[in-house]
């Protein structure tokens, strides 16, 4: 049988702490990251040929159904910005918004990243548990994000093709 490093009940209050420690860690790095690192989506942030401009989280996730009911921290820190609502109905507000979404699914998917950190100091099956809990609590966020994001874009787009026509 595996012993513990240290006693149940103090692993579990460990766990519990690290997992706050890793979000608001990680919250706080991806609310430090600049805009122009933001500019864009990178490889990890590019939308998917399945994901349809966010159609595929609408059809098969329902996403649009309960979206609206899970918590909001983008204003956590000082110069943050929610995503409750867009920022301004203008092009400038919705590339803020874009940019947003950005910062917030790379929080999520960095602290998804340190669930592996959890086999340091659990059993095999405790810090399989943890990494699930990583994931599942991750996942629906990072799926928000992108579904707003390629929403928003298509606006942003359609507005560009707008201003351009004669």
């Amino acid at each position: 049988m595996l012993r513990l490093v240290m006693p149940q009940t103090l692993t579990i209050v460990v766990d519990v702490v690290a997992w706050g420690v890793f979000h608001a860690a990680t919250g706080y790095a991806a609310h430090r990251l600049s805009d122009e690192r933001l500019a864009r989506d990178g490889w990890g942030l590019r939308e998917r040929r399945f994901e349809d401009r966010g159609r595929w989280y609408r059809r098969r996730l329902h996403i649009h159904r309960w979206k609206d009911r899970v918590p909001e921290a983008g204003a956590l820190f000082a110069g943050g910005v929610s995503k409750r609502e867009l920022p301004a109905r203008d092009a400038a507000g919705l590339e803020m918004f874009v940019r947003e979404t950005r910062r917030a699914e790379m929080g999520h998917w960095w602290a998804m990243w340190c669930s592996p950190l959890f086999v340091l100091w659990n059993p095999p099956l405790a810090a399989a548990l943890l990494a699930a809990y990583g994931v599942l609590v991750n996942l629906p966020f990072i799926a928000i994000q992108r579904y707003n994001r390629f929403r928003t874009q298509a606006v942003l787009e359609r507005l560009a093709r707008r201003r351009s026509a004669p």
